[in-house]
């Protein structure tokens, strides 16, 4: 079994790379991005549709690349590596999955190439508390999703809602009448989160079969828990690398303080964290590309489960080594500390994946 990564992937990565380096850097273009609620620029969103990375999951009849998750995780980890902020995950990830997995040919025809183009942008709400009724053809939601990630961002939102005879996936455009959106505070101005409030909003439902958990739904949530792994990924690789990088150039009596004992443990350590997680998220995206239902669920939940249990710790010994100058808001460790703090909150955290994990392994 080849574990390398091909010719086009590597390419795939480059490419990527040298458009986040030269086009959305850590400064100004992240910081700059901080205090925004939509986390992007026109010009930063359409150069990512132009390389093909929103379209990048979707089929080529609809405009995309047609290429799978062990792709889009190649650029998830670059993106983890600049903190990149902005509703890529959301809507080239969840949103375009949701309309993949549960629409049907004409909400695919509608809804896929604007999505790949960029042109939309989507976010999608799985666990929150929304009924559908009926209305006519369509279909009014309410309900309260208190944490939507990249909520205001998105002109389009992909809701599960409880009917009269199932879960289905809605698609709601957020300029309707019955629909409020309002920026949540968090710690990682990276990650943007809203709360959304629906109050019989128009919608249209995609296909007509159950999407209940464990079906398209829970497809749908283990492509994003892996997404949001594979990020934390790339977020602890520079890390790491910026750590080392700052224990071989800073002198402390007379010698570097990457001789000392303590630091090249705590170094190590991270290193031991991140190489793990990255086994564990690629073989998830492995899984979610050709695996069976069970073992997409089964690989998707450990890998998120020990990403969000440890990746965080990389961030707080990338403070510890930095020292005085790691606490500063100049120094760019904070970034990549709060984004690991918040991939430890995902999906419950740490001890909710295990749990599940639990459950998997004991039934």
């Amino acid at each position: 079994m080849d574990f390398e990564f091909s010719a086009e992937q590597e390419e795939l990565r480059s490419t990527v790379r040298r458009f986040l380096v030269d086009r959305a850097p850590l400064r100004p273009y992240v910081r700059d991005q901080l205090d925004d609620n939509r986390g992007t620029t026109v010009a930063v969103w359409k150069g990512l549709a132009d390389l093909g990375a929103t379209g990048l999951l979707v089929p080529e009849q609809y405009g995309g690349a047609d290429l799978g998750m062990v792709e889009m995780g190649v650029v998830l980890e670059e993106m983890g590596r600049l903190v990149h902020p902005g509703p890529f995950r959301s809507s080239a990830v969840g949103a375009v999955s949701a309309v993949l997995l549960a629409g049907s040919p004409d909400d695919r025809s509608d809804l896929l190439p604007r999505l790949a183009s960029g042109d939309v942008v989507g976010a999608v709400a799985l666990d929150g508390a929304i009924t559908a009724a009926p209305a006519g053809s369509a279909w009014r939601l309410s309900g309260l999703v208190p944490r939507v990630g990249d909520g205001a961002a998105a002109h389009v939102l992909v809701a599960a809602a409880t009917t009269a005879t199932g879960v289905g996936l809605f698609a709601v455009n957020t300029d309707e009448p019955g629909i409020e959106i309002a920026p949540a505070d968090t710690v990682d101005g990276t990650t943007k989160f809203a709360t959304v409030r629906l109050d019989g909003a128009a919608a249209r439902r995609l296909g007509s079969g159950d999407a209940r958990p464990g079906d398209v739904v829970g497809e749908v949530a283990d492509r994003l828990a892996v997404a949001h792994a594979v990020d934390g990924l790339g977020a602890a690789e520079a890390a790491l690398e910026l750590t080392v990088t700052y224990a071989k150039e800073r002198v402390q009596f007379e010698r570097p303080i990457g001789s000392f004992q303590a630091v090249q443990h705590l170094c190590a350590d991270m290193l031991q964290w991140v190489e793990l997680a990255r086994a564990g998220s690629y073989y998830a995206l492995w899984a979610l590309d050709g695996a069976d239902a069970a073992e997409r669920h089964r690989a998707a939940t450990m890998a998120l489960a020990y990403a969000s249990d440890t990746l965080h710790r990389v961030g707080a010994a990338a403070i510890q080594v930095l020292g005085g100058i790691g606490f500063t808001w100049e120094h760019d460790a904070h970034l990549f500390y709060k984004r690991l703090l918040t991939l430890q909150q995902t999906g419950g955290g740490g001890p909710a994946q295990y749990e599940e994990l639990a459950a998997i392994v004991l039934d």
